[in-house]
């Protein structure tokens, strides 16, 4: 069997929140002024997206600003979590794998694709060789034309 990991790849339209914007001098929330921001701001632009709230300064933020942030999009956004972009897309990739039935792999011989147009994380190939290793034969990584050994059941 090929597996191509790139089909339980989130599809969700993931947009990433930072709150350095919010920042003073990029280095200090006012909370009056960020009060302010989060009464103004319109939040409809999050409907239906993913939300992955993020700070990508170096700077100390209070956690009830996220927690503010998170309240004020979730009742438009599909989903609201705290990382990058690429965090979020990681954690969805994983629950996804970590959801799926494996039990059509029970004594199969398995190729895990390794090259694709979407990028699959390595945590996900992790995850998915893990929950595989028990019930399969074989593991192979890359093209069924080449490839790389990764585990074989002893006999």
């Amino acid at each position: 069997m090929t597996i191509d990991l790139a089909h339980y790849a989130p599809t969700q339209d993931i947009v990433e929140y930072d709150i350095k914007d919010n920042l003073f001098h990029g280095l200090i929330l006012k909370e009056k002024d960020f009060r302010e921001f989060v009464k103004n701001h319109d939040w409809s632009q999050y409907s239906g997206k993913t939300v992955a709230i993020t700070c990508s300064t170096d700077a100390i933020v209070p956690t009830w600003a996220y927690m503010i942030l998170a309240n004020k999009m979730a009742p438009y956004a599909q989903g609201v979590s705290f990382g990058t972009k690429e965090d979020i897309y990681r954690d969805l990739f994983l629950k996804t794998l970590n959801e799926m039935d494996y039990t059509p792999y029970t004594d199969q011989r398995v190729v895990i694709k390794g090259c694709g147009d979407i990028p699959v994380p390595e945590s996900a190939f992790v995850l998915f060789t893990s929950k595989l290793t028990p019930i399969v034969k074989s593991i192979m990584y890359g093209e069924p034309c080449s490839t790389v050994p990764v585990y074989k059941r002893k006999s």
